[in-house]
């Protein structure tokens, strides 16, 4: 319905149509509406790839998160972005076109050097994440056009097995962009496009624009095709090692491993493994576990890196061949999620750096190899407790730093309340939780900015004073220190020094000296809260030593008094000084157990903290997006280092309680 006319307001330079929506609570019944950023920033990221050219802005007006996307490449940035951390076999991304019968078509691939395909497919710029006809006819005319292309070069031996399609798709990176006028999509999610007269079409695009390619590239063809013959090879050991495996009953589901301690249940959807790190742990939770739905399987130290691995390499490895028979839905192109013996797969490692990498081990064979179980939402990572505490005959499990940090404020603030010396302003129970809280946060997020090499009191004293922002960045120039406020002071000051230096001067980070803060829009928001309680946040974040007046001769009141249960008991500098004390009240007569490894705990704490399903937390593996999430397991897991190097250089100094 309309709201109101249209009315004249004024003379404008630019035209446009802004349009404003609400969430309509009547389809929203009784659930909570929440924006997800990460959704709305990765689909207008993919509408950004998909129209050349087009500008898009998200901003998150709750926390000030922003991108802007636009490329001007279209979908060859889009296979650009897809491979920028993977080794491409040939420099230039292979782009086509065509158009039929009103259905556009548009294709672009590029070859890298790892062994799993990464195909994007959309129709009218939905992305169709099931695939469809368009996929079918793009698959049938790749595999075509590089058979008979081996066949007229003669490039197959007689001893070589025949090149099939999933050998031509490994290390293939392509995005199919179709425009259809009457889509038929299969299902009410949109994700499986049923059109069979865009199958022909696709598949006839392809075929005569791959064909002229590799006329003229050679070297391209090449590439790609000796690559698919070593697939070739390589999926021919895989099957070999397979049917080996399987007459030994490593890989059969009827012949379970033995060091499977299974569950008497049999229905998958109420049955749950547990993954473990180590015997020693597996023995516990075997002990503990409620054998009617919770299955055991142990796994002995690291499992193979699959990210650098073909499928016959995989297979022979063992702990990998223990985990496929113990789930039973097979592997990479032959998995079934209808045989999955068990719809709550979780993974139990230890709370230090080895376990956390188990955990992306395993991780990464179920997103390469399994996808349909994270797709699915069948993998959980458990949650064993971090610390035991005791005070008396009280005992209890604490499983995070913010819980430990909550259970401390509430123990060392019983019966105390701190006074403020200057206007005897009195803060306790809830409110002086809150306050420590802010301190505790305050701590945590400055921390990173003195960390590298910052002086805490001169950068808060930088905060604007209308717009109340922190600085984002910090360059050194000829080794003077500027800070800058937002990415586009940043691009100013980059392209005055490439003025000063020349037109051919490169300048990128590194040659600015730059330094980016991170945190700095929640330290924004934390500092407003505790000045809006009436703290001087400048002379608490001033760490240096005040210097005695020597003609003062009576020592200054401290700030601060802490009162405990109506006695006075100290007067402190500062609030962190009055936050340590508490924690240090609260720690008396309190005996904690920092738990690093599961075999620290006998079987019934494992099962009253860890996997009894009223008390346990289990966190279920999701997958958002699936660009990021390839690109973040090529990163950390690749043959590349300058990636993975890059990623730790710009995260080190955000880490906290790392096991060493």
């Amino acid at each position: 319905r309309t709201a109101s006319k249209l009315t004249v307001v004024g003379k404008a330079k630019t035209t446009g149509t802004t349009v404003t929506f609400k969430a309509d609570k009547e389809i929203f019944v009784n659930c909570p509406i929440e924006y997800s950023y990460e959704t709305l920033s990765t689909r207008l990221r993919e509408l950004a790839f998909l129209n050349k050219g087009l500008k898009i802005k998200i901003i998150d007006e709750r926390s000030d998160k922003e991108n802007e996307f636009r490329f001007e490449g279209g979908i060859i940035s889009f296979v650009e972005y897809l491979n920028k951390n993977k080794e491409a076999l040939h420099k230039k991304v292979i782009y086509f076109e065509g158009a039929k019968d009103d259905v556009t078509c548009e294709i672009a691939l590029q070859y890298n050097d790892g062994y799993n395909e990464n195909i994007f497919s959309f129709v009218n710029n939905i992305n169709t994440i099931e695939g469809g006809t368009h996929l079918s006819g793009f698959k049938s005319a790749l595999t075509r056009v590089v058979n008979q292309y081996c066949k007229n070069k003669n490039m197959l031996k007689e001893s070589d097995v025949s090149v099939a399609g999933e050998d031509i798709r490994e290390g293939l990176t392509v995005v199919i962009s179709v425009k259809v006028p009457n889509p038929q999509f299969e299902g009410q999610t949109k994700t499986k496009l049923g059109n069979s007269e865009v199958e022909g079409i696709v598949s006839s695009i392809v075929n005569d624009s791959l064909s002229a390619y590799f006329e003229e590239n050679p070297s391209v063809a090449n590439k790609a095709i000796e690559k698919a013959i070593l697939a070739a090879r390589a999926r021919e050991a895989a099957r070999k090692a397979r049917e080996l495996t399987r007459r030994k009953g490593a890989l059969d589901s009827m012949a379970l491993p033995g060091k499977l301690s299974d569950c008497s249940e049999t229905d998958p959807a109420i049955c749950e493994i547990y993954i473990v790190e180590g015997d020693s742990a597996g023995g516990s939770s075997r002990q503990g576990r409620d054998r009617r739905f919770q299955a055991i399987l142990p796994i002995k130290g690291k499992i193979l890196n699959v990210e650098k691995a073909r499928l016959d390499k995989i297979l022979s490895n063992e702990e990998i061949r223990t985990i496929i028979s113990a789930l039973g839905a097979g592997i990479g192109e032959e998995f079934d999620m209808l045989k999955l013996r068990y719809h709550k797969v979780i993974l139990m490692a230890d709370a230090d750096v080895d376990g956390s990498h188990i955990r992306t081990l395993l991780l990464t064979l179920f997103f390469r190899h399994m996808q349909p179980l994270i797709e699915k939402g069948h993998i959980y990572i458990a949650q064993p407790p971090l610390y035991k505490i005791k005070r008396g005959k009280r005992e209890e499990y604490i499983e995070t730093e913010k819980r430990m940090n909550e259970l401390l404020f509430e123990l060392g603030t019983e019966g105390l309340s701190l006074t403020r010396q200057g206007d005897k302003k009195e803060f306790s129970g809830n409110g002086l939780k809150e306050l420590l809280q802010l301190v505790l946060e305050f701590e945590r997020l400055s921390s990173s900015i003195v960390k590298r090499g910052v002086d805490l009191s001169k950068y808060i004293g930088l905060r604007h004073k209308k717009t109340k922002k922190l600085p984002l960045f910090m360059i050194k120039v000829e080794g003077e220190a500027q800070f800058l406020y937002d990415d586009e002071e940043l691009a100013k000051a980059a392209n005055k020094r490439e003025k000063e230096l020349g037109k051919d001067a490169v300048i990128d980070e590194k040659a600015l000296s730059m330094v980016e803060f991170y945190g700095t829009r929640d330290l924004e928001k934390v500092l407003d809260k505790i000045e809006k309680l009436g703290f001087d946040i400048l002379e608490e974040a001033n760490t240096q030593p005040v210097e005695k007046d020597k003609k003062d001769k009576k020592e200054k009141k401290k700030p601060y008094k802490i009162i405990s249960e109506g006695k006075e008991t100290k007067e402190l500098d500062t609030l962190k000084a009055c936050l340590d004390y508490v924690r240090e009240i609260a720690k008396k007569g309190l005996t904690i157990q920092r738990y690093k490894g599961l075999g620290e705990m006998n079987p019934e704490q494992l099962w009253e903290t860890t996997m009894n399903p009223e008390t346990r937390t289990l966190l279920k593996v999701m997958m958002e997006d699936a660009v990021e999430a390839n690109e973040m397991f090529t990163v950390l897991m690749g043959d590349a280092v300058e990636p993975r190097r890059a990623f730790i250089e710009k995260h080190a100094l955000e880490v906290r309680n790392l096991d060493i």
